[in-house]
C-alpha cells in the first residue's frame, strides 16, 4: 500500500539537513559574543592595572601603633624605653 507521509518525510529530512548547513548556529553566536565581551573586559582590566602600576605612587603604609611597637620589642627581648 502507498502512504503519502513517506513522500513528506523524505522531503522534510532533506530540508532539515539543508537548514542545519545554511546559516550560523544561534548558540554559537551567543557563545562567541559572550566570550568576546569577557575577553575584552579582561584585557581592559589588565591594561588599566598596568597603567595604574606605572603612574600611581606607591600606597602609604598604615602607621604602626605604639602598643604594637612595644609588643614587637618585647618579643625581640629589647626593653621598651621608659620601663
Amino acid at each position: 500500500m502507498f502512504y503519502s507521509y513517506d513522500l513528506f518525510s523524505i522531503g522534510q529530512d532533506d530540508a532539515i539537513k539543508d537548514a542545519e548547513v545554511k546559516g550560523f548556529n544561534p548558540g554559537l553566536i551567543v557563545l562567541l559574543l559572550v566570550a568576546g565581551i569577557l575577553l575584552a573586559f579582561l584585557v581592559g582590566n589588565y591594561i588599566l592595572y598596568s597603567y595604574a602600576q606605572k603612574t600611581l605612587p606607591p600606597r602609604k603604609k598604615k602607621p604602626v601603633s605604639k602598643k604594637k611597637l612595644k609588643r614587637e620589642r618585647l618579643k625581640q627581648g629589647v626593653s621598651a624605653p621608659g620601663e
